[in-house]
């Protein structure tokens, strides 16, 4: 189906504003399903959304992450009721005895989990929420400084899923260094500009030196004053499943073995099965398991009900993973990136074209929750054009890259903030205003370097 631009905007800008006005993303996700079904099947639009929603669930990616993500629920519950989290911040509060060194250490920490994204927005979160709860530190701040760390460390270290992935896609296109894409890859990656900057940015703000802006701001100024590290529009039942793991006698020697081991095995297994999550992290809820049982902290009926409420937990982001899958579906079949090349290709041209690349990438993966779609795509067009244009393609590569990275640091429903959020307790439409503003500056830097280097590297 090919339709005009204001009507293949219509879904996102549908959700987009029914998530700020009701704060409520599954509404706007399924509001934005609606109208592109509408807009698709006219008055046959149910037909069209039950066609939507049979294709999400039947896609691998969504079957993929909904696997990760009970497991990860599975595993979060287990340490919360066996108390392994508690033992760790008791333990790691040795250490991080300050609120500028918890925001520190949940930096430091996303860095080291550079594997993959989910892995790192996942487990930091989880680890840390509750250090930085004993000083005052609202979640959505622990969240903006992982999101803020988590993709764009996975797009500028060569070894993580996001590097390999990308380095295929140059190698596809024809553009090597040594033979290989993962060599044109490491040329390239001094011009992942995002990357660079929102590092940058996530470490000035756990120092301090970024002030809290917007949201953040309002919501730095109430955990202070009130010790409520959780959002307003935080339900009941959500607010008794984050304070869970909190709770119980605290020992007299915390020691952070019952969390730091299975999280070991979660990254060891990772990488020794070809950087494979779902086996890492199915790893890691065996080995908690067995470590509880064998120290006498759970029943094995407690540990039963934990894995289940674990799953539970997590039926949140499942159903907005599917939702926001649905709206990847419409806006193809809405063609909108045609649509937004077909705009922005007048303006491709010479000098430009890194900074127009950069710009067109960063919208489209904010405005649909593409990543690595969106890279798959868009660089197969992008690197004949900038070969034609006499424009590097690797720093045409990086800014489709950079472009990327933006998109899932951002994105309301993107699967980057939707893991986040949930991993810092806080609803994603929360995360995502809080981390604006920061993600705002580092883009607007990154467009200004690649006007700068495509200047300089095309003159």
């Amino acid at each position: 189906m090919t339709t005009n631009g204001a009507l293949a905007l219509l879904p996102i800008a549908t959700i987009l504003v029914v998530s700020v006005l009701t704060r409520r993303t599954l509404l706007a996700l399924f509001t934005g399903t609606l109208v592109g079904a509408l807009i698709v099947g006219g008055w046959g639009f149910v037909d069209s959304w039950i066609e939507y929603f049979t294709i999400s669930m039947t896609d691998e990616t969504v079957q993929w992450l909904v696997l990760v993500v009970a497991l990860f629920g599975m595993l979060i519950a287990v340490f919360n009721v066996s108390g392994a989290v508690r033992d760790f911040a008791l333990w790691a509060e040795r250490f991080v005895n300050s609120k500028r060194k918890s925001l520190i250490a949940t930096w430091v920490l996303t860095i080291i989990l550079f594997i993959d994204d989910y892995l790192n927005a996942l487990t930091v979160g989880t680890s840390m929420k509750t250090v930085t709860d004993r000083y005052r530190v609202p979640r959505t701040m622990v969240g903006t400084i992982i999101k803020m760390t988590s993709a764009p460390i996975a797009v500028i270290i060569p070894f993580s899923t996001w590097a390999v992935f990308f380095a295929a896609l140059l190698e596809q296109g024809g553009v090597t260094v040594g033979g290989t894409g993962l060599g044109a890859y490491l040329q390239g990656l001094p011009f992942v500009f995002f990357g660079w900057i929102a590092l940058a940015i996530g470490l000035l703000l756990a120092l301090g030196i970024l002030p809290a802006w917007g949201t953040l701001k309002k919501d730095v100024a109430r955990a202070m004053e009130t010790g409520d590290t959780l959002p307003l529009n935080t339900t009941v039942e959500e607010r008794e499943f984050e304070l869970a793991g909190s709770r119980g006698t605290a020992p007299k020697n915390p020691l952070p073995f019952n969390f730091l081991i299975p999280v070991v095995v979660l990254v060891s297994v990772t990488i020794f099965t070809g950087v494979d999550i779902v086996k890492g992290s199915a790893a890691a809820l065996v080995v908690a398991i067995i470590l509880a049982l064998a120290q006498r902290k759970m029943k094995v009926r407690e540990t039963l009900t934990a894995a289940f409420d674990g799953i539970l937990s997590m039926g949140f982001v499942m159903v907005l993973t599917v939702l926001a899958f649905m709206v990847q579906h419409v806006n193809m079949d809405l063609n909108l990136v045609d649509w937004v090349i077909s705009v922005t290709e007048p303006a491709m041209t010479g000098a430009l074209l890194p900074a127009i690349v950069f710009l067109v990438c960063g919208i489209y993966a904010y405005a649909t929750g593409s990543f690595w779609d969106l890279a798959a795509v868009i660089t197969p067009i992008v690197l004949p054009l900038a070969m034609a244009m006499d424009v590097d393609p690797i720093l045409a590569g990086a800014a489709v890259f950079s472009g990327a990275a933006l998109g899932s640091t951002t994105c309301l429903y993107g699967d980057g903030i939707i893991l986040a959020s949930q991993s810092v307790g806080v609803k994603p439409v929360n995360l995502m205003t809080a981390i604006l503003p920061y993600a705002g500056i580092a883009a607007a830097l990154s467009f200004v370097a690649y006007l700068i280097t495509g200047f300089v590297m095309h003159g």
